[in-house]
């Protein structure tokens, strides 16, 4: 899956120089200008280039051919000049070079962390590149030291090659009965990912031979199994388990767990570490309707499909308009008999021309071949999918435009997602005033139009936004009196993200409950991953963690998992057995999170969503830039921690 790098690299590409002439035309030409440019030093083409370039992707319409043509002859030869001087690469462009061509992918001018963060990405990672030094392999000298991972999802993978890496003894705990999570369980029609899959994985195991740049949920699953063999991890895994208790032993500083397989089996083990990646988006939530137990047909969550389930020729109910019910709805519109889509409120969606595109395959030649071509691809992906969007979440206190949006971008950004759905139902279409929301953009997660609109104007969907009063034995009635027939019903409702790490019993220092210490919907963790009182217990993808807007869930796991492992590094060099944050740290940090939330979309009085508690309080997502993550996560200080 690793790409080929440095001088072989440039060897297979140049072996065929009309296949490498070929594949450069399908290429994103602001890609190769980027590669040009860090091979060659040559920081012209940036000025030539910059007028064209007003944000990241968006070269395509504005950069002239002529531009395009002579960045890719000038290319060419230089690559075909390097091969035949079998000359190392240059190193990493530093200063403000590397600055200029940062400013240049993202269409606007970036500061120093970007400089710092990319430094790493272009360079090639040794091995252990993501430890502060290689002193975790010295916690498990004598094989006594073990961690146990609960989850063989993204973050348990992760969680589980870096451990390894490191020489440290693991293993896993898996309710299901193979690896993937959210990729394995999610099996509905039409399911796939809204982030680029050259984005949407993971930065040491990049995968060439996508077949979409956004790929769908099988070839999803598959990578992930596909990653679980390349690094050996399958044999760790213990599946069909599911942990029902982690109790820490403060006498021993050991976890004790009990986990039951799923034939009935209790399984006791201990460990001294415990990493939790069960993640957020992982227990269905049924809604609360009267009558469920009624319905005579089939009824199944999103997260729940079946394969036996045949929707063609029925009159399906879709309750929930959300992420899963905008994939499940135009998958199956044209083959229900009827599909009546009941709606609490409508989301924001953006068109994307490259949601159903195909990668050329030049492209796949290039990104595993052409040197450095990934790595400004992922760059101008991680801009443009995640902190470019940034500007857009901030409230402007001086904005008044009556609820409409919070700042001059966010405006800016409704009015075009509102033109794309006016354009798309027309502007005397009845169905404006159902699916033109009333809350600012990014107050719920952005959807990519999924052909959900030209869905919503085919003669055999309904698209209902009175509310639901009971289920019947034969349909579904709402409020109004009126029952609509159905023959099956789809619950697209999302999931209980509040009981983060339920239903498990977590009991720390002293037999304290970690849900008593949360309550019931405030989960609350030092950069997400570790809660005072609960001694060698790391949660990936925890609370204040989750990325609304866009971004890369996994660009976050791979973050936390470094700061896993400068923690351990520590542990090492202290002889410690146990590492705690420090209370008062922890608080420090959580009240940053709601001081930063404050200011931000999510936290305004006009939007509902569930990534805040009934308090008001924002649990589930993050306040920061990734590249702001990215730096607080680079090491352990070990101030923060108390090592015994």
């Amino acid at each position: 899956m690793n790409e080929v790098a440095g001088k072989d690299g440039l060897k297979v590409l140049t072996a065929d120089p009309d296949r490498l002439r070929a594949a450069l035309e399908q290429a994103d030409p602001a890609t190769l200008l980027l590669v040009l440019v860090q091979l060659t030093g040559e920081s012209a083409w940036l000025a030539k280039a910059r007028p064209y370039i007003s944000g990241p992707m968006s070269y395509h319409e504005k950069m002239p051919p002529e531009l395009r043509e002579a960045i890719r002859r000038r290319l060419f030869d230089v690559l075909i000049a390097h091969a035949a001087a079998n000359a190392p690469l240059p190193p990493v462009p530093q200063g403000e070079l590397l600055r200029d061509m940062l400013s240049l992918a993202a269409g606007e001018p970036l500061g120093e962390e970007y400089v710092s963060m990319m430094t790493e990405e272009l360079a090639p990672p040794p091995d252990l590149s993501f430890l502060t030094s290689e002193e975790p392999v010295q916690l498990a000298a004598d094989g006594s030291f073990k961690v146990l991972i609960i989850g063989a999802g993204m973050s348990g993978l992760c969680a589980a090659i870096r451990l390894k890496q490191a020489g440290i003894a693991f293993s896993i705990i898996e309710k299901n009965p193979t690896v993937g999570g959210t990729w394995f369980e999610n099996a509905y029609p039409g399911c796939g990912v809204d982030t680029p899959n050259h984005f949407y994985s993971y930065s040491f195991a990049p995968y060439h031979d996508w077949s979409l740049l956004f790929a769908k949920r099988q070839e999803l699953w598959h990578y992930f199994e596909r990653v679980a063999a390349d690094y050996g991890i399958r044999r760790h895994v213990q599946f069909n388990t599911e942990v029902r208790s982690a109790v820490f032993d403060s006498v021993a500083n050991v976890w004790r767990i009990v986990a039951q397989s799923a034939d009935g089996v209790a399984l006791d083990m201990q460990a001294n570490v415990v990493i939790s990646c069960v993640g957020v988006l992982n227990r269905p939530k049924l809604p609360d309707i009267p009558g469920m137990d009624e319905f005579a047909g089939p009824r199944l969550h999103t997260a729940q499909w079946r394969s036996d389930f045949d929707w063609r020729g029925k009159n399906v109910a879709m309750i929930g308009t959300g992420a899963s019910g905008h994939q499940v709805g135009p998958t199956i519109a044209p083959e229900v008999g009827r599909l009546t889509i009941f709606q609490r409120s409508p989301h924001w969606v953006v068109p994307n021309p490259n949601y159903f595109a195909a990668v050329p395959e030049g492209v796949k030649w290039l990104l595993a071949h052409l040197p450095y071509y990934l790595r400004w691809y992922r760059f101008q992906l991680f801009w443009g999918f995640s902190d470019g969007l940034y500007g857009s979440l901030q409230i402007d206190p001086h904005w008044n435009d009556s609820g409409r949006s919070i700042n001059r971008i966010n405006e800016r950004h409704r009015r075009f997602m509102e033109r794309h759905i006016r354009a798309e139902l027309g502007e005397d279409s009845p169905l404006l005033e159902k699916v033109i929301p009333d809350y600012p953009p990014y107050g719920k997660r952005i959807l990519i139009d999924n052909h959900w609109f030209k869905m919503l104007k085919r003669p055999n969907v309904d698209l209902v936004t009175t509310k639901i009063a009971r289920i019947r034995p034969s349909g579904i009635e709402t409020i109004d009196g009126q029952t609509w027939p159905a023959d099956a019903i789809v619950f697209a409702t999302g999931f209980q993200a509040s009981k983060m790490l339920a239903p498990m019993k977590i009991l720390g220092r002293g037999g304290c409950d970690l849900h008593a210490t949360w309550g019931p919907d405030d989960a609350q963790a030092y950069l997400g991953m570790t809660v005072p009182g609960f001694p060698n217990f790391f949660i990936l993808m925890g609370p204040n963690t989750g990325l609304a807007h866009g971004g890369n869930a996994i660009f976050m796991v791979e973050c936390q998992m470094r700061h896993v492992m400068a923690c351990l590094t520590e542990m090492a060099r202290q002889h410690a057995n146990v590492v705690e944050v420090r209370r008062d740290v922890s608080d420090r940090y959580n009240q940053t999170v709601d001081d930063l939330h404050a200011g931000l979309i999510w936290s305004h009085p006009g939007v509902d969503n569930w990534y805040k508690n009934e308090q008001g309080r924002v649990f589930a997502l993050s306040p920061w830039r990734l590249v702001e993550y990215w730096r607080m996560t680079l090491q352990c200080d070990p101030a923060d921690y108390v090592f015994t």
